[in-house]
């Protein structure tokens, strides 16, 4: 009798997990981001800086910040992105837009990676490998193309001594 009251207490409390993390009634709610949220390092000393605070600070100040003296052109080039950064934050310190967001929850991925199928596709069908890469889609899409490329590239080294 008590296998049967412990085993119908762990159903029910599993039962009852189930239905509170996987109930359509209560969705969750994604708040949107804010910019004083989000860091990013400044310098070689380790210092972070909100976008919110990046958005309003001055050349000098964050000249003081980073530890490194900006030339007129680094200057300029600060001044134009600190203005497009303005524009994508709100009052209320949200992004007015999607693709920010989505690019700021995005995992981080490293970059053009080697890709072996990309190579090999380049390396054995040369341009029709290259085109096959721009067909296929996935995420790693960007690296596919530019090793199918060098892959294509090799391959026409390669034929191109194997004719002469």
């Amino acid at each position: 009798m008590k296998k049967l009251i412990i085993l119908f207490v762990f159903i029910v409390s599993v039962s009852s997990i189930y239905s509170t993390t996987n109930s359509k009634s209560s969705p969750v709610v994604n708040l949107p981001l804010r910019a004083d949220e989000i860091y990013l390092p400044v310098g070689k000393t380790g210092n972070l800086i909100s976008l919110l605070d990046l958005s309003n600070i001055s050349v000098n100040d964050f000249e003081k910040l980073s530890g490194k003296k900006m030339k007129f052109s680094d200057k300029v080039n600060f001044k134009i992105g600190q203005h497009q950064l303005k524009k994508n934050i709100n009052y209320d310190g949200t992004f007015n837009k999607k693709s920010i967001e989505k690019f700021l929850t995005k995992p981080v991925e490293g970059g053009h990676v080697f890709s072996l199928g990309g190579l090999l596709l380049g390396l054995f069908l040369s341009l029709l490998g290259v085109l096959i890469a721009y067909v296929i889609t996935s995420p790693d899409k960007k690296s596919r193309i530019t090793w199918a490329w060098i892959g294509a590239a090799i391959s026409f080294v390669i034929w191109g001594a194997v004719l002469l």
